[in-house]
């Protein structure tokens, strides 16, 4: 608020001085909620205009391609960030997700050949983990990062025990020709990728259960207090987290037709960065599926511009850093009032 519109105030009533700061309270309320799509829109425009290629059916495609598995991620993620707690063990699914299944179907290592089973069985044992992490985070009552810390150091080990420091490459025709097929030119791990982020969605807007987890991340104790069972809801969004981080691993492993422990590394953080982009917020109550999808198409289209700009690497990164703490300084509530831990 500007130092003129705040002397006003001051000459008002005590009444109106309550309306008139509820009404600029809304108003910035307001900004802050459209500033990601306003700045998704700038960006846009800004890559149209330096890059004649920007707008290409190609370009579109690829960006669209990039965005594919951190979209994935921020599906279960958007969740747990939404609580206000975090999923450290995200990385670790994700590589064990990628070695196993790429073990399970066939490829150089063994004579295995489970096929979608295989997938299947990695998906289920990525729930089982995350619903480990939510059990260990609300029963044994410790810290969702230190408990979920370790048990994707778990999760990294035990990949490296599947594949014995040899990465197993994917020989598998299914997973050849999801990796390189195509849809009206979208790839198919693109269209996969958006319909586990739909379903995600659905979940969140349309259920009960998506409902519960906005209730908690908003007040704990009042969630508690109308019937919600907190420790139930915590459990499955983990749950939930840890399916999508398995999700993440086999669509890896299918981009790559490689399993290894490291398809997960340098995936989660990015995501938490997009998804704060969005409007989302890791104190929790903050954020949703469409503010999260936005933020990753922002991280993406970055990245893709300065590609398409032809930026050396290392310079990407400081510039990538920049924008990202301008545009979250730009469309983050702040309170003075407020702890930033």
């Amino acid at each position: 608020m500007n130092r003129k519109r705040r002397d006003a105030i001051k000459n008002l009533s005590v009444s109106q001085q309550f309306v008139a700061q509820a009404e600029e309270n809304a108003r910035m309320d307001k900004i802050r909620r459209y500033s990601p799509l306003i700045l998704l829109v700038i960006m846009t425009a800004i890559g149209g205009i330096s890059q004649k290629n920007f707008f290409s059916w190609a370009n579109i495609v690829n960006i669209m391609f990039q965005m594919s598995i951190p979209l994935v991620i921020s599906v279960g993620l958007s969740y747990v960030l939404l609580l206000g707690s975090i999923d450290l063990s995200i990385e670790g699914v994700m590589g064990f997700g990628g070695s196993l299944v790429a073990y399970l179907v066939i490829n150089n290592s063994n004579s295995n050949n489970f096929g979608l089973l295989g997938v299947l069985l990695v998906v289920l044992i990525g729930l089982g983990v995350g619903a480990i992490v939510g059990f260990l985070h609300t029963k044994a009552r410790i810290a969702s990062f230190i408990v979920s810390y370790a048990v994707g150091c778990i999760m990294t080990g035990a990949a490296v025990l599947i594949y014995r420091g040899t990465p197993i490459q994917v020989k598998d025709p299914l997973f050849t020709a999801i990796s390189q097929g195509r849809l009206f030119g979208i790839p198919y791990i693109t269209l996969i990728s958006f319909a586990v982020f739909i379903i995600g969605a659905i979940i969140m807007n349309y259920t009960a259960f998506g409902r519960a987890v906005f209730a908690i991340g908003d007040n704990e104790a009042a969630a508690a207090s109308t019937g919600i069972n907190i420790s139930r809801t915590k459990i499955k969004v983990f749950a939930l987290c840890g399916c999508t981080a398995a999700i993440a691993g086999v669509l890896q492993c299918m981009r790559l037709k490689l399993g290894q422990s490291d398809l997960g590394l340098n995936q989660m953080f990015p995501v938490v960065t997009a998804i704060v982009l969005g409007g989302g917020s890791v104190s929790g109550g903050k954020g949703g599926s469409l503010q999260s999808f936005v933020g990753v198409l922002i991280y993406t289209e970055l990245a893709n511009w300065l590609t398409l700009m032809g930026v050396d690497t290392n310079l990407k990164k400081v510039i990538q850093g920049i924008i990202i703490i301008v545009a979250v300084t730009l469309t983050v509530e702040h309170n003075r009032k407020t702890v930033v831990k």
